[in-house]
């Protein structure tokens, strides 16, 4: 099964300027419409944050999915005292360790340890701060052939990623039409197996 390794939050106020452009309904329309639109054929990863994971955790329930098999939840210690709720419902969390109290330090180990897996093959970007831009980097160091699908209309940090990769302007990408948006680049590209260099561009996004 193919993992899909999705880079989303909410952003707020006093985080830099991305929250200017965010919408949070659609931020997480977006995500409730890909994790249905790939759940039953492939897994879902992603890095723990309290405004994805309750999130997360309520669609899996939704849709009937056994998510001890199709998501895999990254953790890091660092914040153990801030865990939501919804991390206990997961058994398959994957801790990292905190590193010596310092929060950069804990999440970029978080971080290698998630994005180095062997069996993603894309990454979807919704959303997000600072952060979705940390993840972009390294998701290019440890798959630089992989599948990259920044999600324009929820703003934040993934339309900034959007607008510097050139992807902005590619059909289809500011709709709102999540479902046929998530088939078209990521089922379709995967289940067609695209992913060789006569199929993809320099960053990875197959049209």
């Amino acid at each position: 099964m193919k993992a899909i390794f999705m880079s989303a939050s909410v952003p707020i106020e006093g985080r830099g300027e991305y929250y200017k452009t965010a919408n949070p309904f659609l931020i997480q329309c977006a995500v409730r419409e890909l994790v249905k639109a790939v759940i039953q054929h492939h897994k879902i990863v992603w890095g723990g944050h309290p405004s994805i994971t309750p999130m997360i955790w309520s669609i899996c329930e939704d849709l009937n999915v056994d998510y001890s098999e199709n998501v895999i939840l990254y953790q890091s210690r660092h914040f153990e005292d801030r865990f939501p709720e919804e991390n206990e419902r997961f058994g398959n969390v994957i801790f990292t360790d905190d590193v010596q109290g310092d929060q950069n330090a804990s999440l970029l180990l978080m971080r290698e340890t998630m994005l180095s897996r062997e069996d993603l093959d894309a990454a979807v970007f919704i959303g997000g701060m600072n952060g979705v831009e940390d993840e972009y980097e390294l998701f290019q160091r440890f798959r630089p052939n992989a599948i990259v699908l920044p999600v324009v209309a929820p703003g934040g940090a993934a339309l900034l990623l959007a607008e510097k990769l050139g992807f902005y302007e590619t059909a289809g990408l500011r709709d709102i039409d999540f479902a046929s948006l998530f088939h078209r680049y990521l089922n379709l590209a995967l289940d067609e197996h695209t992913l060789d260099d006569n199929s993809t561009d320099s960053n990875g996004m197959t049209p």
